[in-house]
């Protein structure tokens, strides 16, 4: 029987706290990609962001997700660590997220995505790290194939590229 005071998960090496305490994740020791913000009980920069490097990402629970989308040609394999275990490694406690791409475009999104379906913030296209002119360094990408109703305008919206920064509000 599993105890209900548990105060973290293990994925791959770094902790997810699933209660109020705060922890301080490890440093980045590569190119920061990734920096997360706002209500996040879990830092590693200055006691309010958490930065991710390429293998600190690599290290939370990864999918691949073989999937078509509105703009590319053909299903391109994809992989990244799901929303919600970076969510998790920060602490997220809130219900949205403000998802910005390095050209400054944002969009809302329901931290409830990455719950309810298997988003990834994908790393790799198709065996290789995505560049920027390939949609990278992250891709929010939803599995617009296994979920045929995801494609829609609201979801493509919510589909950021080129990601430097998430705010949890």
């Amino acid at each position: 029987m599993k105890s209900s005071f548990l105060a973290g998960i293990v994925f791959s090496g770094m902790l997810a706290i699933t209660n109020t305490q705060a922890e301080t994740l490890s440093s980045p020791t590569g190119p920061v990609i990734l920096t997360v913000t706002g209500n996040i009980t879990n830092t590693n920069k200055n006691g309010n962001a958490a930065e991710f490097d390429r293998a600190m990402l690599m290290n939370l629970e990864i999918l691949d997700i073989k999937t078509m989308t509105p703009w590319s040609e053909g299903a391109d394999l994809y992989r990244g660590p799901l929303l919600r275990s970076v969510m998790a490694a920060v602490g997220a406690k809130s219900g949205e997220l403000s998802v910005t791409a390095l050209n400054d475009y944002s969009a809302k999104v329901p931290k409830k995505d990455g719950e309810d379906y298997d988003v990834i913030l994908a790393l790799d296209l198709n065996g290789k790290p995505m560049s920027v002119r390939d949609k990278g360094p992250l891709f929010l990408l939803y599995p617009f194939s296994d979920l045929p109703s995801l494609n829609n305008e609201v979801i493509h919206n919510r589909s950021v590229w080129q990601i430097k920064s998430i705010k949890v509000e």
